[in-house]
């Protein structure tokens, strides 16, 4: 049966821990909370989920553009690390790009089940004389259709406004990857935004 963080009763969550973008960060010294946290300490866990939380969740909503999927992926993340905790090594470096890692692995695994079943549409049409709403909408879509290691770097960068420091810090690669990513991946969003482009301006002259 599956486990959800539903399952255990955290001292102050009577109705166990759900997905909040908006829930505050505390700073928290991740490896000490962890090492109590493994000596059966659950009032550590709940430190490490509301210090790590908003983020986690925040990047699997960019990621996915779906709330409801962004909060499985962010209550998948954070089971894993209840039966996982010793998979994190403070002194390879900090908690948050640690679990930036264990996201992305739930986001390809749940990224190649959907696509097991519904092929990509690699089209995305702008209605005809459309508004600054539905182009952005249609950017939205081309967006997320990215392939993952170009989206991900639009993610960091553009939408969570990250330097290319932090971004890699985080992706795990290394800054000139980030750079060469980011260059390839706006290309690609203005080569299916451009055709869209032209095609309202033919239908809809000024």
């Amino acid at each position: 049966m599956q486990q959800s963080l539903n399952d255990w009763n955290f001292p102050g969550w009577p109705a166990g821990i759900e997905a909040d973008a908006k829930m505050p960060e505390y700073p928290t010294r991740d490896g000490e909370l962890l090492k109590r946290f493994r000596a059966g300490d659950r009032d550590a866990f709940t430190l490490l989920y509301r210090a790590q939380q908003a983020a986690v969740f925040r990047f699997a909503m960019l990621m996915t553009g779906d709330h409801a999927k962004a909060t499985e992926v962010t209550q998948d993340v954070f089971v894993w690390l209840i039966h996982h905790s010793g998979k994190f090594d403070p002194a390879r470096g900090e908690l948050g790009p640690f679990l930036a890692g264990v996201t992305r692995k739930f986001l390809l695994r749940r990224r190649g089940e959907e696509m097991r079943w519904a092929p990509l549409d690699e089209s995305f049409p702008v209605a005809d004389c459309a508004d600054d709403r539905e182009v952005a909408e249609a950017l939205r879509r081309a967006v997320l259709a990215l392939p993952d290691k170009y989206r991900e770097v639009v993610v960091r960068c553009d939408l969570e406004e990250k330097s290319y420091e932090e971004a890699a810090g985080l992706i795990g690669c290394a800054v000139g990857t980030v750079r060469s990513r980011l260059h390839r991946a706006r290309g690609l969003l203005a080569r299916k935004l451009e055709k869209q482009v032209e095609r309202r301006q033919e239908k809809c002259p000024v």
